[in-house]
């Protein structure tokens, strides 16, 4: 292919993007993937061989709809994904590594990172496609699975908003130090994607730098039914 996945997502305003990332701790960018694949991974949905869990978000309390987590070898189009994402998220990673005054430890390549995951008992994989319908939504969570763990995640929303679906926007809540939560909600378009932290990032303030607890979730979706694909980096135990 001449428009790949890895030349569209080389193709994204990476200064930009690690500007706000800096900023305001997560990004948006414009429809990376196509409608026909959209569509083809809102079909895998459907497919249990696609995938190596399922989870009734109603059963463990974590909101109303599922979730389903694919198994390996993913498909090539989330491989593609997943490791195109990972160096330009790296360099942001070990840039806010050592804003926190720690070391840079994140490699430059998907593979080294998850060999060290592996090393830890880390080795089922942790991308994942949502399901929500009209009543359905997603505490306010993180999503660690262990030891090792990627300061970032990347979330697409696979139709339409506010065509196939109402409501579902995603969240974002950050918790600083000795003051109150902020908190964003964030429509995307079909094909598009937001960068955001796992667990924190941290903050310049008046008194040097330090961090802030980040958690995600998903609103009230009011009609239709909302999927989306979830870019974990890390693998789970």
């Amino acid at each position: 292919m001449t428009d790949s996945i890895t030349k569209r997502v080389a193709g994204l305003d990476w200064p930009s993007i690690q500007q706000t990332l800096d900023e305001q701790g997560f990004a948006a960018f414009p429809p990376l993937l196509r409608n026909e694949e959209c569509r083809e991974l809102i079909s895998m949905y459907e497919v249990e061989s696609h995938f190596r869990t399922r989870i009734d978000m109603a059963r463990y309390r974590f909101g109303i709809g599922e979730y389903q987590y694919f198994q390996a070898p993913l498909p090539p189009l989330l491989q593609e994904l997943r490791v195109s994402f990972y160096p330009r998220l790296a360099e942001a990673a070990n840039r806010w590594q050592t804003q926190l005054g720690q070391e840079a430890v994140y490699p430059p390549e998907l593979a080294q990172f998850l060999e060290r995951c592996h090393e830890h008992g880390q080795t089922r994989p942790t991308p994942l496609l949502l399901k929500y319908e009209a009543g359905g939504y997603n505490c306010l969570h993180q999503d660690m699975y262990g030891d090792v763990f990627f300061p970032f995640q990347v979330v697409f929303v696979l139709n339409q908003h506010e065509k196939e679906f109402a409501g579902g926007e995603f969240l974002l809540v950050e918790q600083r130090p000795r003051a109150q939560s902020r908190g964003h909600a964030i429509a995307l378009e079909q094909g598009a994607g937001l960068i955001f932290p796992t667990q924190h990032r941290p903050v310049q303030g008046t008194r040097g730098t330090y961090r802030t607890t980040l958690r995600h979730g998903v609103s009230t979706i009011t009609a239709g039914t909302r999927y989306s694909l979830g870019l974990i980096f890390h693998d789970a135990q």
